[in-house]
């Protein structure tokens, strides 16, 4: 039973990597999940109680990295609610459509969320631009978070 249970947590953690960028996958939340699966299958002796609330620190703050940052972007190019929206409805429509798709399809609803609301082609393009980079640094910040998740729990078992 404390294979399978193993066999579970590395799971996790490696659908919690790929989650990462992957917006259909809450990839901070499966990481955490695994590593405190983990934690727990040998009483946190190895992985302490300690280890794993500090890796939920991280998790929270790379949701929060993650929101933050395309806010902030959208936010610095004064991007409407359409927008934002239209980023949001492009990144999910970006999983379907292969890794290309995934970079660029929330550029894409940005800037048409925009344009519905504007109708000014230059800021609906500015807007766009402007919500994908603060989407994708928003992304490097959480994949750097997770991957610092696993090396923290790698460190905890090896140490």
């Amino acid at each position: 039973m404390t294979t399978l249970l193993w066999v579970v947590a590395v799971a996790m953690i490696a659908i919690g990597v790929v989650g990462t960028v992957l917006p259909a996958l809450p990839g901070p939340v499966f990481v955490l999940g695994g590593i405190a699966l983990a934690a727990w299958i040998d009483g946190f002796a190895t992985i302490s109680g300690y280890t794993v609330g500090f890796i939920t620190v991280l998790t929270i703050l790379a949701f929060a990295a993650d929101y933050v940052a395309a806010m902030l972007g959208a936010k610095r190019a004064g991007a409407s609610r359409l927008a934002i929206a239209g980023a949001a409805i492009g990144t999910v429509a970006g999983v379907f459509t292969g890794f290309v798709g995934l970079l660029f399809m929330p550029l894409l609803g940005a800037a048409i969320g925009e344009f519905i609301a504007d109708r000014d082609v230059a800021r609906a393009g500015k807007v766009g631009v402007a919500t994908w980079i603060g989407l994708l640094l928003g992304t490097a910040v959480k994949v750097a978070l997770v991957f610092t998740m696993v090396g923290i729990f790698v460190a905890a078992l090896l140490l």
